[in-house]
């Protein structure tokens, strides 16, 4: 039994089509290319205004030395909290300010914490509201004639409650 030469003759060329699909994704993909690449101009870097970098102030803090005081116990205890505070200020003038009048500052400060409890002082909210307290020792001034302070924020340095 011999083959017709029909049937060779008849059979579709599988791989004149692949050539064709791989022609045709060729082509799509160039253009593809091509429309997206006309998104992004050759010269980018030129045509694009500079942006500024942006650079942050540097902060300027005040710093206490740390002390201890005697604080208040609920059980009548002695306790002890040791302390170290800064200050982060909002100009070099209220740094200086506070720099002449630490002696004062101290003071207000010992008087504040002696009257403090200790088992309030161990918790977060204790330490946050101190903050507030701290802060509102500023709100009488240290002399008469006196600038405005620009008090940004109290920072505990060290902080042991015994």
């Amino acid at each position: 039994m011999a083959k017709n030469q029909s049937d060779k003759k008849g059979g579709k060329p599988w791989w004149l089509l692949g050539i064709v699909i791989i022609a045709i994704s060729m082509a799509s993909s160039a253009g593809v290319y091509y429309l997206l690449d006309l998104n992004n101009p050759v010269n980018a870097d030129e045509s694009a205004p500079q942006a500024k970098a942006i650079v942050a102030e540097t902060p300027i803090f005040a710093t206490v030395s740390p002390f201890t005081v005697n604080v208040q116990s609920e059980n009548y205890e002695q306790r002890l909290l040791y302390i170290g505070l800064s200050f982060k200020v909002g100009n070099e003038e209220t740094a200086a300010l506070i720099a002449q009048n630490m002696p004062q500052l101290r003071s207000r400060l010992l008087l504040l914490l002696s009257d403090q409890y200790a088992e309030e002082l161990t918790r977060p909210a204790g330490k946050e509201a101190l903050v507030g307290k701290i802060l509102a020792l500023f709100d009488e001034p240290f002399s008469d004639p006196q600038p405005e302070l620009a008090i940004d924020d109290v920072l505990y340095t060290d902080f042991i409650v015994q």
